[in-house]
């Protein structure tokens, strides 16, 4: 049996499926511009400035509400319709939060009030990105007919963080690790804040309850300063990096939106070829997800505001235990907080230690996508990391190159089966090609082409650059010269393109 046909079970439940219950194509649940997104125009030129002079001239005690306001216009304008589903977990998430501290001595009362919390946030979760998911795999396994809800065809922007955010609340206020929030406006500006909304970093409550009851003296000129170096460094993340390497995977995939009018195609690449190719994938993904979230890190230290740090450059990892501490830092952490540890974590034995650790990475493949490659994805990373938990991490400890190529290699495989869903994959042709040396299209001309900017990404991956700007820095004149030039030739960038897809926006 080839490897094309070892994944023809995923591959028919995606068709079976696609046949008795039609839903959208995964990869295009939204599209990115019905919502104002950070590399846009509108957000550089309009959104952003105009919130930052509201905000930076509101009296300290309406700041908040500023910001609250300002946060609930960035996310109607992707889909008004959904203005309901945030008013809701906000007011929900809320009430329950009083009610815990209300009935703080009766255990009854504040069981059911977590549980009405976590129903309201998982609820909508679950209706909005998985219900029709699980529909069309009831279809494809047991021959049923069911139909497609109509209606959430379109995913509500950032659900996946922001009901993340008001679980880690309810269940820090049960826990009494916070104080329930008292005013509902200040509640609010933490569930919808902007900068954070549509791909984290997944902020908990009390990352931020200090800053929000701080009115006066809230941020700086040094902050502000700060900020905008972030967010300068993100955007060209993403726009410099992320969208110009990912034009290789798309002319070598040849998806709808790519660059090239003639582009190669999955089934006319080489072996070298797709294994280029998936690379660049997997340099589009660290510098697209990085960058938005390294852009909305600097958007709250502008608005005074200090997230949680998300990336750390996790491809440098000399394990896949140690990359998953470095790869999207906040929802690793917060599976660790509210499913690991409540669960037993390491501490009832190897045995329930492991099976703690298949259900944090199966919910994290799910929380990816509702499809079955993330599931796959998932647990692909489970048996990895419970290899290594099991015998393989003291020997990755003694090694100095091979366990970083280890980490590599398997870290891009798994980023072929993240992407085993886009327009243009085909999950079982791509491991065959990955795996089963074939001819074709040869790499040499994309080399030629995309060498360089290969190269400065490998580079950009590591320490290196953020040691290059330690000396620049010390400087003023060499440091803002550096910041206005590429905020200037990110935002040319900007204006050139045409489009600028995020590869996480539909999560």
């Amino acid at each position: 049996m080839c490897i094309r046909d070892s994944f023809r079970f995923v591959k028919n439940l995606s068709r079976s499926a696609s046949r008795r219950c039609p839903l959208p194509p995964p990869g295009e649940v939204r599209k990115e511009t019905d919502a104002v997104v950070f590399s846009t125009i509108i957000f550089l030129l309009r959104f952003l400035p105009i919130t930052l002079a509201l905000y930076y001239l509101a009296p300290p005690k309406l700041k908040n509400t500023v910001l609250f306001l300002c946060s609930l216009v960035f996310y109607c304008w992707g889909e008004v319709r959904f203005f309901p589903v945030m008013l809701a977990l906000i007011l929900i998430n809320y009430l329950c939060g009083l009610g815990l501290e209300r009935f703080d001595r009766n255990r009854t009362a504040r069981l059911v009030l977590l549980l009405i919390a976590l129903a309201g946030s998982l609820g909508m979760l679950f209706y909005f990105k998985y219900a029709n998911f699980v529909l069309s795999s009831l279809n494809a396994l047991f021959g049923t007919s069911f139909a497609a809800i109509p209606g959430i065809s379109v995913l509500p922007l950032g659900i996946s963080f922001y009901t993340f955010q008001t679980l880690s609340y309810s269940i820090d206020v049960y826990r009494r690790d916070v104080k329930a929030e008292r005013n509902i406006i200040d509640f609010g500006a933490y569930v919808v804040m902007f900068p954070q909304l549509i791909a984290g970093p997944i902020v908990k409550y009390r990352d931020v309850s200090d800053q929000l009851h701080v009115y006066k003296h809230r941020y700086n000129l040094k902050q502000i300063e700060e900020g905008m170096t972030l967010f300068t460094f993100g955007l060209a993340k993403k726009v410099l990096l992320a969208d110009a390497v990912g034009a290789l995977w798309t002319d070598i995939i040849g998806v709808a939106d790519s660059p090239s009018t003639t582009f190669v195609g999955l089934a006319n690449a080489s072996t070298p070829l797709v294994w280029l190719g998936i690379i660049a994938y997997s340099l589009q993904l660290y510098f697209d997800f990085s960058g938005y979230s390294l852009m909305g890190i600097g958007m709250g230290k502008m608005l005074g505001f200090d997230f949680p740090a998300n990336f750390n450059y996790p491809y440098i990892s000399a394990s896949i235990t140690e990359f998953w501490r470095r790869w999207h830092m906040t929802l690793s952490g917060w599976f660790r907080e509210y499913v690991y540890i409540p669960l037993g974590g390491n501490r009832k034995g190897l045995k329930r230690q492991i099976l703690n650790l298949f259900i944090v990475e199966l919910l994290t493949g799910i929380w990816h996508g509702a499809n079955w490659n993330f599931i796959c994805w998932g647990l692909y990373y489970f048996v990895l990391l419970a290899l290594e938990k099991l015998f393989l991490l003291p020997y990755l400890k003694k090694g100095r190159v091979w366990p970083h190529l280890y980490t590599l290699f398997l870290v891009v495989v798994g980023w072929a089966m993240f992407v085993g869903n886009d327009a243009g994959v085909e999950f079982g042709l791509l491991f065959q090609k990955l795996f089963i040396p074939s001819g074709g299209v040869s790499p040499l001309y994309f080399l030629r082409n995309y060498g360089v900017l290969l190269a400065v990404s490998v580079v950009c991956c590591t320490p290196l650059i953020e040691k290059l700007w330690d000396v620049l820095r010390k400087n003023v004149v060499t440091r803002c010269a550096a910041i206005l030039t590429l905020l200037v030739v990110s935002t040319a960038y900007v204006v050139g393109s045409t489009n600028s897809p995020f590869l996480y926006f539909n999560f």
